[in-house]
């Protein structure tokens, strides 16, 4: 609101040029938040006017944090040493000790090297005068300049502000530094672990466990005991209210983004502290409508002219002297002070902000502006003392407004990029200007509000943000760094090296070598199954089909009409329970039976008797084709009696065993052929004439290849996995014949059920099969597809609970339901952008109640898994391409890949690190992958069509 304006004309001109309307604050907010997106953005950061820094802290305190810590605060005049013990009771009643020494000035201007030392030598003497232990001691660096961070404990000064000017230290890792002078003073056992500044410090303060703060904003100096000397204090800093000293005037703000937005920081998940140094905001021109004369001037006589423009209008440093060029130019307009000289007021600094704020926030501050004025040796009559409170108050006023609206900027930010119609945000606030200015802290309260409705803010003061915060921050990364080691032993099995990729491609190879060979086959877990599909499409198939597709938990019914220059295809799912998958076999086929007959009545077809290809994703035994001519046309094929005699090989079936979750009696053993006619029988319908049986990695090839002659390999990454290729004829030694290709149904997914990816498997594997229906089977698909995804992760996340790192140890009993984390949520997880609270928000959909570093952490456990799924898919496919490759005897083989499964299609990165995986491993393969456009029905109607071609 604009403030009361008195009589006079100049002093009416100079408050109003001090009060910024609505619409002026509401660009400023615009500009910051510009000016962060730059600042965050690799492109643009290094012209951006906010550095957005990248802090490396990526946690808040939880309460859990304890034991010894050491912390050292630079000041402006002093060095602070603290020892602080946490008892791990939610950081209530920590103990703590400290101890200040002068800081001499020409320390601060000297060498670097000689402050450091002298740093140093004050740990020493400290540690000496507690009688400190000798174990080793973590400590945490309060250095509150602008740094460039590239860890935590690794931070490379921009350059120096406050007073501080010491030489070769602009460039260098200041924790190095100090490291290297606490080696000098013998202090081996001190360990720097984390370097922060005072904001940080201030988010920490304010964070408590369930009730993190995301926000911390510092204004003006921070409220810190001044006499050199010993503080001692136990049982908490609730109650902790010291004398006072300027230890930062200045201001800055921290906020939590998203790591990955964070484009200059090396981390890219989970959270990050930002620290936006927004002090330099302006600093490009984008404050000059803000900016008055009396701003200019006070920039001017600074020792930094044009910059920390916004740190000008409001940092404590700075108040003071714009309210004294305030007075200087009313003075010169006889609107203050008539006589009586004001020449005192050009000398810098006469007035402090600390004077300001006494004049407007204290009940007697007219009297307040008296004793400041005549201690100038002015004569202030009682409308100068009234004047110049009014013109204090506009000037702490505008800052407060202006702090408001960078503010609303953060929590916009933060609003947007978590892509959330509603925040509620924690913010901490330390400063003297927040502190001791009700009116201040009323301002910043309602324009934030103004500025950003959509945020629900809770301002929260801060306790010592430097020392206490920084004891916090080093603990939580103590805390952080033994938790990334849990993690990282647990999840170290699941990582797979180059090497062992390797391995397991030529594992695969040497077991599709036996699968093929007629004297070997029985030795190999990859059955390498004969198809007899000795052709892809061409373009001139023609026909009109029904297609079954039984692959997984769904089943589906299609009629595909296959025209001259398209494919038409209706088609319904229908669901089979589970009763029934793991029943009798009857019970399943009769069930399919009575869908066929319930899509015919739909499409109008239950008069027609059309061909029929039968997708069955299960590992069937086909038998040889021996010698057959003169095949009719599948459309004529219903009408030949006795067709079935004429296509054993598309038409026998023997199924060798369940896999995807199936156990149905009845049926291993049996021909799926036969079964279904018999159900047909059963149900007395006599409209089926089945001319093809072939499983979902065949149909998936041969649908892409009709659209992609190139397209000699079906790959499927769904429930369940599998691969086919077209193999030379004269390799496969289970089938007579030397001439042309076959295609090879591998059903790798058994691949390793003899023990040859035993290492591989790890303990949550291994407890994932045994709980399985065939525990020792399938070993190759239950690392990789969708039916067991979610199953490793559960596991791997009980585990974590059970280590007290994840969900912070509390009990989980829904976590131990089985099937409860399914494979989908993986792929929700890791949605590139996904927000950690809408992740939050899915786990708890699932009774979990996890905060966000809770999610991130299980967003990498999510990762770990699809990324070794991947990279095992690649690994096994990448036997089949060189294979392929030196069968036919080519440098170089171009080949596409016809996939399809909900993993690959789904899962926003398991196709990208297949891609890149199999690049690395077949480097002499051109690998294209073509998504299959329902493969499996119209798969098996054109295998059908591809026989009566060549038949023809």
């Amino acid at each position: 609101s604009r403030p009361a304006l008195t009589g006079h004309p100049q002093v009416r001109q100079a408050l109003l040029a001090l009060t910024i309307p609505l619409e002026t604050l509401r660009a400023v907010k615009g500009r910051m938040l510009q000016a962060m997106h730059e600042g965050l953005s690799c492109q643009t950061h290094a012209q951006a006017s906010m550095p957005m820094l990248p802090t490396y802290l990526c946690s808040m305190p939880d309460g859990s944090e304890k034991g010894d810590l050491l912390v050292v605060e630079l000041c402006q005049t002093h060095v602070r040493t603290l020892w602080v013990t946490l008892l791990g009771d939610g950081n209530h009643s920590p103990q703590v000790m400290y101890k200040i020494f002068d800081l001499p000035r020409d320390v601060m201007q000297g060498k670097g090297e000689a402050l450091f030392d002298f740093i140093a030598q004050r740990v020493s003497l400290f540690l000496v005068d507690i009688r400190s232990p000798q174990h080793r001691l973590p400590l945490g660096f309060v250095f509150p300049f602008s740094c460039r961070q590239t860890r935590l404990d690794k931070a490379e000064l921009i350059s120096w502000s406050k007073g501080f000017n010491c030489s070769d230290v602009e460039g260098k890792d200041v924790v190095q530094l100090l490291q290297s002078a606490l080696r000098k003073q013998e202090l081996n056992h001190v360990d720097v672990v984390a370097l922060m500044n005072d904001t940080v410090g201030t988010m920490t303060t304010c964070s408590r466990a369930g009730e993190p703060c995301e926000v911390a904003l510092v204004m003006g100096e921070q409220q810190a005991p001044h006499v050199p000397g010993w503080w001692v204090l136990r049982g908490g800093l609730r109650w902790y209210s010291p004398p006072s000293l300027a230890t930062d005037t200045g201001t800055n703000s921290c906020f939590m983004a998203q790591a990955e937005q964070v484009e200059m920081a090396v981390e890219t998940s989970g959270w990050m502290c930002v620290n936006t140094e927004w002090g330099c905001f302006g600093d490009d021109g984008t404050l000059s409508d803000v900016l008055t004369p009396y701003d200019q001037r006070v920039d001017q006589e600074s020792a930094n002219p044009g910059k920390k423009r916004f740190e000008k209008l409001v940092g404590g440093l700075y108040l003071g002297e714009i309210v004294r060029h305030v007075l200087i130019a009313l003075a010169a307009e006889r609107a203050l002070f008539l006589g009586s000289s004001a020449g005192v007021l050009r000398t810098k600094d006469v007035l402090k902000t600390q004077q300001v704020l006494e004049i407007i926030n204290s009940e007697e501050g007219m009297a307040e502006a008296r004793k400041a004025l005549e201690a100038l040796g002015l004569q202030p009559n009682e409308r100068d003392c009234c004047r110049v409170q009014q013109i204090c108050r506009a000037v702490v006023s505008r800052a407060a407004a202006l702090c408001a609206a960078g503010l609303a900027a953060i929590l916009s930010h933060m609003c947007q990029s978590r892509q959330l119609e509603r925040l509620a945000v924690n913010v901490g606030v330390d400063g003297e200007l927040y502190q001791g200015y009700t009116r201040f802290r009323e301002i910043l309260q309602s324009v934030t509000g103004l500025l950003a409705p959509q945020c629900m803010v809770t301002l929260l003061p801060s306790v010592d943000r430097t020392g206490w915060g920084a004891a916090m921050v080093t603990a939580v990364a103590l805390r952080v760094a033994a938790q990334r080691r849990e993690v990282d032993q647990l999840l170290a099995p699941l990582r797979l090296s180059r090497a062992d990729l390797e391995r397991v491609q030529g594992l695969m190879r040497r077991e599709m070598e036996l699968g093929l060979g007629r004297e070997t086959n029985a030795q190999s877990s990859v059955r390498m199954l004969p198809t007899y599909v000795c052709g892809t499409p061409d373009g001139t198939e023609r026909g009109e089909f029904l297609a079954l597709d039984l692959g997984g938990t769904n089943f589906r019914v299609l009629v595909v009409r296959v025209g001259e220059d398209s494919i038409r295809i209706a088609s319904e799912i229908y669901v089979i329970p589970t009763t029934i998958t793991q029943g009798t076999g009857e019970a399943l086929f009769d069930h399919i039976v009575e869908c066929i007959v319930d899509f015919q009545l739909k499409q109008e077809l239950i008069e027609q008797v059309l061909p029929l290809g039968f997708t069955f994703s299960f590992p069937c035994q086909q038998l040889g084709l021996d010698k057959v001519r003169g095949w009719p046309c599948p459309r004529e094929m219903g009408r030949v009696p006795g067709y079935e005699a004429l296509v054993p090989s598309l038409l026998q079936a023997v199924l060798l065993s369940w896999t995807k979750g199936f156990s149905a009696s009845g049926c291993v053993g049996e021909d799926v052929v036969q079964l279904l006619r018999q159900a047909a029988e059963r149900k007395q319908h006599s409209g089926l004439k089945v001319v093809a049986v072939v499983n979902d990695t065949v149909g998936t090839m041969m649908s892409c290849g009709y659209d992609d002659p190139k397209c000699e390999i079906g790959l499927i990454v769904g429930t369940g996995t599998n691969a086919c290729y077209m193999e030379e004829m004269r390799n496969v030694g289970t089938v007579d014949g030397q001439q042309g290709r076959m295609c090879i149904n591998m059903e790798w997914g058994a691949f390793g059920d003899n023990g040859c990816l035993d290492d591989i498997f790890t303990d949550f594997d291994r407890t994932v099969d045994e709980k399985t229906i065939n525990p020792g089977k399938q070993r190759f698909e239950k690392l990789i597809s969708g039916m067991y995804l979610g199953e490793i992760v559960r596991h791997i996340l009980l585990a974590l609970v059970e280590k007290q790192v994840l969900f912070r140890g509390m009990p989980c009993p829904k976590l131990h339901t089985r099937d409860i984390f399914q494979t989908k949520f993986l792929s929700t997880i890791e949605i590139d952008g996904l927000a950690l609270r809408q992740v939050r928000g899915i786990l708890q959909d699932l009774e979990l109640k996890a905060s966000f570093e809770d999610s991130g952490l299980v967003r990498e456990v999510c990762q770990t898994v699809s990324l070794r799924a991947a990279q095992l898919c690649a690994a096994g496919l990448a036997a089949v391409v060189e294979k392929m490759r030196e069968n036919r005897g080519l440098t170089r083989l171009a080949v596409t890949v016809g996939v399809d499964g909900t993993l690959y299609k789904m899962h926003p990165r398991f196709s990208l690190h297949l891609q890149q995986m199999l690049q690395e491993l077949a480097p002499n393969c051109t690998v294209t992958f073509l998504r299959s456009e329902d493969g499996s029905g119209k798969g098996a109607a054109l295998v059908a069509a591809v026989a009566c071609r060549k038949a023809e």
